[in-house]
């Protein structure tokens, strides 16, 4: 079911995502272990929870929002594969929780209950 809508989802629908590993000379072990995994296709940026991603739908390319405000939107071209892109092919990705609080997302109670106070 898609998240968004709530319809099913077909499998043609779908399309590959591509992270870009921080540095290819690592091993996998070497990337488990390092906080940084993985990078913007473009600028090399870090990626992680707090910076804002968008996903290429002709590559499949992850690059930071920061890079397609900058970059991609002034001649609407994939810089990884060459293709010219529509503004439906820039998909930016939600971000997820960094512990407690989920990060951006309007948070409210569903249960009132009493509380001590000191």
């Amino acid at each position: 079911m898609c998240p968004m809508s709530g319809r099913p989802l077909k499998m043609s629908e779908l399309i590959p995502v591509r992270f870009t590993p921080l540095d290819r000379s690592l091993d996998r072990v070497a990337l488990l272990t390092r906080q940084d995994r993985y990078v913007c296709a473009v600028t090399n940026d870090t990626l992680g929870n707090s910076v804002p991603s968008a996903v290429l739908r002709p590559s499949g390319a992850v690059v930071t929002l920061e890079c397609v405000e900058k970059l991609i939107r002034k001649d609407m071209m994939d810089p990884v594969s060459g293709d010219k892109l529509k503004e439906k092919d820039i998909i930016v990705l939600q971000r997820g929780g960094t512990g407690f609080a989920g990060s951006g997302v309007g948070l409210c109670a569903k249960e009132a209950r009493p509380v001590m106070q000191a």
